[in-house]
């Protein structure tokens, strides 16, 4: 085919067979012009961070695991009532359960029988959030599908007896447009081949090699996650866990070399620091721009990341609060990941299923000044509190979402400069051009329509349309 090819090309003029011999030599060359990664976190950071990840801006978070059995105090239930011995933890154990109850017995109590991975999709597809990340397995070593390197110590062979990443993967990817991504953690608390290599400061890697390296393995080449968020470094290095090496074959031959993402916790001195992207720390948000993509991953429970069945309705946040968490991050260039905790029998709380559709109602408003923005170049404004600013470069228009509405019928803005006779100034959610004042070189006041609370866009933070500003 080849020679065929150059014998067909003899007759042509030599721009056209430089073309042909171009296209030839992407034909025959592997993988295309894919560039390949060597292990090393120098070549593993130059990899662009796929595209998808930036436009999306919002995710969902779901901690469940067999720490959602006691729903007690927090996900780290195991490690401070076995090992820290907390009072609030032995207490509760002391008076509910009998004596010598162990953690593991919470495993087949563990039952997810209203488990329902569609009525999660749907759910989470109303939340207006565009990817999901699941625990596949948390530092209790849990494994929410079937892994053959979790011997009984696993959904399907304990507890609900069900693959619960396949489900809901196969859930989200047929009835929603959510890109799927799987949490795990890299150490395990109690695991033995984990203490052993503890005991040997980790000179010895007996864990990693017949744990949680194949672990990794098997959910990428398993389930296909386009998000793989790790997390438990349990204080050792990078080298310890192999990370380079992993994340290597991750980017150049795994089934989702070209779209997954990764986080940046694949070792002591790894986070915030190599990684596809930032998390920096738990509820991290910086209130300001970073040079690298980040994300900001919190709780709508304030105190827990797993559920907590002793947990007062003030310890939620409130939908006021997360808008604003979202439109800070997203205006500082980041991506809100949004944590809910399901039950021990496979229940979205109604208090969780309220705040994620109250965050889906006002993104079907204000959608547009959050999918797909870039960072504008002051990130809130220097005049009036509470007011966030997003911009989409192509159609060179200035999102102003303001979080207070404004009592005296004006909003000054102290950053965008208007352009006489072109500005044109919109109420996203309000039919009509709104009227405004320039104030020169310090911004502009803007008439917000006198509405009354039926007649709002939405009710809890609203956005102006700017076009043809400075």
């Amino acid at each position: 085919s080849q020679r065929l090819l150059l014998s067909q090309v003899a007759g042509c003029t030599l721009p056209l067979v430089a073309m042909l011999l171009l296209l030839l030599s992407l034909l025959l060359s592997p993988q295309g012009c894919s560039a390949r990664y060597d292990p090393t976190w120098e070549s593993l950071d130059s990899r662009p961070l796929p595209t998808w990840f930036d436009e999306v801006k919002f995710g969902i978070f779901i901690h469940w695991g067999v720490f959602s059995v006691p729903s007690f105090g927090s996900e780290w239930f195991w490690w401070y009532w076995q090992k820290e011995k907390r009072q609030p933890y032995v207490k509760f154990m002391e008076t509910n359960y009998p004596p010598g109850f162990s953690y593991e017995d919470f495993g087949p109590l563990f039952t997810a029988e209203f488990f329902d991975a569609n009525q999660w999709a749907d759910i989470l597809k109303a939340s207006g959030a565009k990817y999901v990340v699941l625990t596949s397995k948390h530092h209790e070593g849990f494994t929410l599908w079937g892994s053959k390197y979790s011997w009984n110590w696993n959904a399907v062979n304990v507890g609900p007896k069900r693959d619960i990443v396949a489900e809901l993967a196969t859930s989200i990817r047929k009835r929603t447009d959510l890109h799927f991504g799987l949490y795990h953690s890299l150490f395990e608390w109690f695991n033995p081949l984990f203490l052993y290599d503890v005991s040997n400061a980790f000179k010895t890697r007996e864990f990693p090699t017949a744990k949680s390296l194949p672990e990794l393995y098997e959910i990428v080449t398993k389930y296909q996650p386009e998000i793989l968020w790790s997390d438990g470094n349990g204080n050792a290095p990078d080298t310890y866990w192999n990370s380079t090496g992993f994340l290597a074959w991750l980017y150049n031959d795994s089934p989702v070399r070209d779209t997954v993402v990764t986080n940046d916790r694949w070792g002591v001195g790894s986070i915030c620091k190599h990684g596809g992207y930032y998390t920096c720390s738990d509820r991290y948000n910086p209130g300001h721009l970073l040079p690298h993509k980040w994300e900001n991953c919190m709780t709508i429970d304030k105190w827990s990341w797993g559920y907590r069945r002793n947990a007062q309705l003030s310890d939620y946040l409130t939908i006021e609060e997360l808008i604003k968490q979202l439109v800070e991050t997203v205006s500082c260039g980041g991506n809100l990941l949004m944590n809910i905790g399901p039950t021990h029998d496979g229940r979205i709380d109604v208090i969780f299923q309220e705040r994620l559709r109250q965050m889906g109602d006002w993104l079907r408003v204000n959608g547009e000044a959050i999918y797909g923005t870039k960072p504008w170049r002051n990130q809130n404004d220097t005049v009036t509190p509470g007011v966030w600013y997003t911009f989409k470069p192509k159609e060179e228009t200035v999102y102003a979402i303001f979080l207070n509405w404004p009592i005296s019928g004006t909003l000054v803005l102290g950053d965008p400069k208007t352009i006489i006779g072109e500005t044109q100034v919109k109420l996203i959610g309000h039919k009509g051009q709104l009227k405004w004042v320039s104030l020169g070189e310090k911004g502009m006041t803007v008439a917000v329509p006198q509405l009354t609370l039926n007649q709002l866009p939405c009710q809890w933070g609203w956005t102006l349309q700017l076009t043809n500003v400075k």
